[in-house]
């Protein structure tokens, strides 16, 4: 056989395909490789980002822990303020005077300024709800009182103080509630 031009083309063309077949395959597994590197990278940053979201989510329980740890025995605490302002509330202004009572009634005030002072550095306040509407969220409705001075819903008296551990609710006020008077209906 004699080589002619068509040969010699398609000799070339032979030579230019083998030489051409493995950069093409060393361009389709550097392609692959590239493709899972991305994948591999866009899971890094995902197991990270899911990381840094536990972290902060695990933080935010144990400031929780340390910011409420006390709630259980804060609600039990409360009965003693509400039995020292009772107790203090029920000696009679003619005893205060006595010289005898004084004693009795400065160490009770004392002990209610240092119970209000201990309480003031863990967190929990007394709420101020006279006077306020009425919010199923702080308030515990008891009763209601017909009332022409203040508007239906609104908080008239308190039975029962309520308070807050710093931005949670701790008790509801026990409250009775102003409604409109039985003529105004």
């Amino acid at each position: 056989m004699t080589d002619t031009p068509a040969n010699d083309d398609t000799a070339d063309l032979r030579e230019a395909t083998a030489e051409a077949a493995p950069e093409v395959a060393e361009a389709d597994r550097a392609a692959e490789l590239e493709a899972k590197l991305a994948d591999a990278q866009a899971e890094v940053l995902y197991a990270r980002a899911d990381l840094q979201n536990v972290r902060r989510r695990a933080e935010k329980e144990v400031a929780d822990a340390r910011a409420y740890a006390a709630t259980a025995f804060s609600r039990d605490i409360l009965s003693v303020a509400d039995n020292l302002a009772r107790a203090l509330s029920a000696i009679p202004d003619d005893l205060r005077g006595e010289e005898r009572m004084k004693g009795l009634v400065t160490g009770l005030e004392a002990t209610g300024r240092e119970l209000e002072s201990v309480f003031s550095r863990h967190g929990i306040t007394k709420m101020n709800a006279v006077g306020e509407s009425l919010d199923p969220n702080r308030h515990q409705a008891m009763f209601e009182v017909p009332s022409k001075d203040a508007a239906p819903g609104t908080v008239v008296q308190e039975i029962q103080t309520g308070y807050m551990i710093r931005d949670r609710l701790l008790r509801p006020a026990l409250v009775g509630v102003a409604k409109a008077p039985e003529g105004d209906a």
